[in-house]
């Protein structure tokens, strides 16, 4: 009788031990030789855009560190919802993630989404940061930051400006600015980058808000005029144009950055070898040159970090939202 309950005993004691080492492979021995298989980054843009670039700067790096494929799944459309959704939907396995811009922390304010952007996503780390420069229509009779706001503030609601599109950082941009000087101006959305620039040089619209690469070579030509850029640092494409801080608006803050988002439930562990292996690669001389060669400059965060910065960004714009009574519907 006392052999046969050890016996029981014993089975039923090898039973709980088989199942926990069954699951154990799937979490901690997963884990100690990730990656072993190919890696999918999710893009929210079309390829060639400035995404795209940013993450195969990085992604090369990371294939061959770590010897494993990693596979672009571009997304675009939804002012990158469609993408964001697709991640969420995705396994917390460390084998999906989502490159994606400051859209991220905008969408929330603007509309109703299918997701929720605090809690269904694992901020990794912060990849790199871009600033937005005020340019003006070489014909706008002011050549400063001070003599544009004169000149703004004497013709209420008379000029206008034009985006990439309605509800993103060009757009957003502007508002802060009225907002923060007491101008009115007018918005004049365009579907793309391209047209708004056009626009801006023809003099159908009066000034933008742009990233400096765009519209770097029309300043160096004279066709537009480059009147102050945000960040705490000139762009170095343009040395002579002055950021806003230097100009007396020190609280006018419009980057654009690029992080990498997982799936929430994504193991803490996994969170950490990304972020820890990209601020490394952020300190290698070539991926700075490539970076700055698209007017972006590494900016490393980790998790909390990165997080702290997309609340930060999320209370900053939901106050101009709300002063410019913005309300999308994608």
């Amino acid at each position: 009788m006392k052999s046969t309950l050890y016996l029981i005993c014993k089975f039923f004691l090898a039973c709980v031990v088989y199942s926990q080492c069954a699951l154990f492979p799937q979490s901690a021995f997963a884990q100690q030789d990730y990656p072993n298989r190919a890696i999918r980054v999710i893009l929210a843009y079309a390829p060639g855009a400035s995404s795209d670039i940013v993450a195969r700067i990085y992604g090369q790096k990371i294939v061959e560190k770590w010897g494993h494929q990693i596979i672009y799944d571009f997304k675009p459309g939804g002012n990158t919802i469609i993408a964001s959704e697709a991640l969420v939907r995705a396994a917390p396995d460390g084998y999906t993630f989502l490159l994606i811009l400051n859209t991220h922390a905008i969408n929330p304010l603007l509309t109703k989404l299918p997701y929720d952007t605090l809690k269904d996503f694992v901020p990794v780390a912060s990849l790199g940061i871009g600033e937005y420069m005020l340019a003006i229509n070489a014909e706008v009779p002011a050549n400063n930051l001070k003599e544009f706001i004169a000149y703004a503030k004497s013709k209420p609601n008379a000029l206008n400006y034009s985006t990439s599109g309605a509800g993103g950082l060009g757009h957003l941009s502007a508002e802060l600015f009225n907002l923060q000087t007491g101008i009115k101006t007018t918005h004049v959305p365009f579907k793309g980058g391209a047209p708004s620039v056009v626009a801006l040089i023809s003099g159908e619209v009066q000034f933008s808000f742009i990233h400096p690469t765009n519209v770097q070579s029309h300043i160096k030509s004279g066709k537009l005029k480059g009147i102050a850029i945000s960040g705490k640092n000139r762009f170095h494409g343009l040395p002579d144009v002055a950021t806003f801080a230097e100009l007396g608006m020190p609280n006018f803050e419009s980057t654009n950055w690029f992080g990498l988002l997982a799936p929430a439930g994504t193991p803490k562990s996994i969170v950490t070898k990304w972020s820890t292996e990209i601020a490394r690669l952020q300190t290698l001389p070539d991926v700075k040159e490539k970076l700055n060669a698209q007017g972006i400059e590494p900016w490393t965060g980790d998790s909390d970090q990165f997080s702290a910065h997309i609340k930060s960004d999320m209370d900053k714009f939901s106050k101009v939202v709300k002063a410019a009574n913005i309300k999308l519907v994608y």
